[in-house]
């Protein structure tokens, strides 16, 4: 990274940074209803090699891109000014300035091997690359979650994503070896042990390869008829509905709201139990959960595609203990838990059975709960 940063702008940055992608474990589409969530992350990360500038101009290029630099003002930088993926982290610029931090400029060199539109973060992990260096490079002293807010503010307010704040508290927060369970309106998080090669079980992530754009209108859909049901309802959010609760409410609702309604009350319900079962070290109960989990995205919320349902139902007739798609859907990826000794039949029959179909062969890799952001060098 440094060298290649020398390369590119004639001198050695400052210093490197790290944030990785996510994985959900279970918790889809609760964020943006002050729900709960269980995010890892994954070994799979964004680098920043970065060196301030005087002058306020904030220079963009990615080892990812074949473009040239991208060449901005600090100064000039308002939403919509920038629709490529330089959006993400002039986006993060702009968003620290907006809260009132003196800044100025940085010549920012990007490379990454999360694969984008996988449904793994890679916008969050890039956001907290470039908010973690900013942070260290200005001084500014915040800590790990006000980054995490501060990218989501990024994304919302400059890129255009309506996402809640999950997959960069994900990418900020987590730390080897352990889930991040979330409580989003509390703004509270928790480190829950999440070992599962100590019980001879892996994660598996299969990537369908079919490429998911969160800002194309569906998902913003999705977010804007939870938010009604809520009003609806009376309520702050459908986190504030109990799956007790559930039946009475949906009578008074319009027909097309339950769904969704009946998704976050039950998918906040599968987060709380999979936090209970993690802490009695009761990991292969996940599994059911990572499926009721998928079942409920493809018929409550129907963002499923026909590759992740095929990933699931195939990793599951070869003796997977659960699977899903995770992430905020219309493709990515799907993750599977299975016992050590089952994954290579379990690839197998993935693969087979996406070739048979005539699908684009998965990309498939086993993750393991990794650091969060951090400074490397």
């Amino acid at each position: 990274m440094k060298e290649a940063f020398r390369r590119i702008y004639g001198a050695y940055p400052e210093g490197v940074w790290a944030a990785p992608g996510r994985v959900n474990l279970i918790g889809e589409h609760t964020d943006y209803n002050d729900g709960f969530a269980l995010p890892i992350a994954i070994p799979q990360h964004t680098l920043v090699a970065a060196r301030r500038r005087q002058d306020g101009r904030l220079r963009l290029h990615s080892a990812q891109g074949d473009g040239p630099v991208i060449d901005l003002r600090a100064a000039d930088l308002t939403p919509g000014a920038v629709t490529t993926w330089g959006a993400y982290p002039a986006g993060v610029v702009w968003a620290l300035r907006e809260a009132g931090h003196r800044l100025g400029g940085a010549d920012l060199h990007i490379d990454s091997t999360v694969p984008a539109g996988a449904g793994l973060s890679s916008s969050a992990a890039l956001e907290c690359a470039v908010a973690f260096a900013y942070n260290d490079l200005y001084e500014l002293n915040l800590g790990a979650p006000a980054l995490a807010l501060i990218c989501q503010r990024a994304e919302n307010g400059f890129a255009g994503v309506p996402c809640g704040a999950m997959d960069q508290l994900a990418s900020a927060c987590c730390t080897a070896g352990a889930a991040l369970h979330l409580d989003i309106r509390a703004g509270a998080h928790e480190q829950v042990p999440f070992a599962p090669e100590s019980q001879g079980m892996s994660l598996l992530v299969v990537d369908t390869r079919v490429k998911h754009d969160l800002g194309d209108g569906a998902y913003a859909a999705l977010r804007t008829g939870c938010e009604r049901a809520a009003r609806l309802l009376g309520l702050e959010a459908l986190r504030d509905l109990t799956p007790a609760d559930l039946f009475r409410a949906v009578r008074a609702l319009p027909a097309h709201l339950v769904p969704l309604v009946r998704h976050v009350v039950r998918e906040n319900a599968r987060v709380t139990d999979a936090v209970s079962h993690l802490r009695a070290g009761h990991l292969a109960a996940l599994g059911p959960i990572l499926t009721d989990g998928h079942a409920s995205l493809r018929d409550d919320f129907r963002i499923s595609c026909a590759e992740s349902d095929l990933a699931v139902d195939a990793a599951l007739a070869h003796g997977a203990l659960g699977a899903r798609m995770t992430g905020g859907g219309f493709g990515g990826s799907v993750i599977v838990l299975a016992e050590e000794d089952r994954v290579e039949a379990i690839a197998a029959a993935v693969t087979t059975a996406f070739r048979a179909a005539g699908y684009q062969a998965p990309h498939l890799f086993p993750v393991s709960p990794a650091a969060g952001a951090r400074r490397i060098a």
